[in-house]
């Protein structure tokens, strides 16, 4: 059977809450589709579901683009210019990531992989256009990105660059521990981190559910599920020798 990956969904809270009953679930379609052309199934997961039944059903998870994380989670005052993601979104995936095997392969993906390195004990820049040198992040700006020679990212795409576009205003502050930076762009802004304690843990700030049309990025969903793959096979083996 095809491994099971889990897609977290956003939550947008309705204005009128009496009239839409509590307002309305959102996943944009290229996220369950990449994983469905990689050979997965996805499986939307709403900040309501029981996050230890979720650990135990899922062969991976899949933490897609979204707002901003509320900076109170690393200890500051929310930026200005901040626009955070509902607090039972945030809150959802907390709850299903501390749930989850450290062996189960997860792929961050914007806030994805912001939410990875707050998860992971780092911090957030909260707004990259306070610096002025930085202002090549937003609108689907097409980048490239070197990738550090080693690193697990490398070895999964088979080359030494990868091209995405871009759509933040927010990006990794301060590293967490365990995390390491595999990826910056040509301003040094944090663009993809890899856990060094994680079979397969992955960030990437950019987006390839949408630059598909660039080498690589098909390449890195496909081994997204294969990782996923591999992990339900050793699962079921497990299962079965109980």
């Amino acid at each position: 059977m095809k491994p099971l990956i889990g897609i977290t969904a956003n939550y947008l809270p309705s204005n009128d809450m009496t009239r839409t009953g509590g307002g309305s679930l959102a996943l944009n379609w290229n996220y369950a589709q990449s994983i469905a052309d990689a050979g997965g199934i996805p499986l939307i997961i709403p900040p309501q579901a029981d996050p230890a039944e979720i650990a135990e059903l899922i062969d991976g998870l899949l933490i897609p683009g979204g707002d901003d994380i509320d900076a109170s989670n690393w200890g500051e005052e929310n930026h200005p210019k901040a626009s955070n993601v509902a607090s039972e979104r945030f809150n959802g995936e907390k709850a299903l990531f501390n749930a989850i095997d450290n062996d189960l392969p997860v792929f961050g993906i914007c806030y994805g992989c912001q939410f990875m390195n707050v998860m992971e004990g780092g911090t957030i820049n909260q707004h990259i256009p306070d610096d002025p040198a930085k202002d090549k992040h937003t609108g689907g700006m097409l980048q490239e990105y070197e990738l550090e020679p080693g690193s697990k990212l490398l070895d999964t795409l088979g080359q030494s660059a990868v091209k995405g576009e871009s759509w933040h205003h927010q990006a990794i502050g301060k590293v967490a521990s365990g995390l390491r930076v595999v990826a910056v762009s040509e301003d040094n802004t944090i663009e993809a981190v890899e856990a060094e304690d994680r079979p397969w843990m992955i960030g990437v700030q950019w987006h390839p559910e949408r630059s598909l049309d660039h080498e690589g990025n098909k390449k890195l969903f496909a081994e997204f599920v294969a990782a996923a793959a591999r992990y339900k096979a050793v699962k079921t083996l497990t299962t079965a020798g109980k």
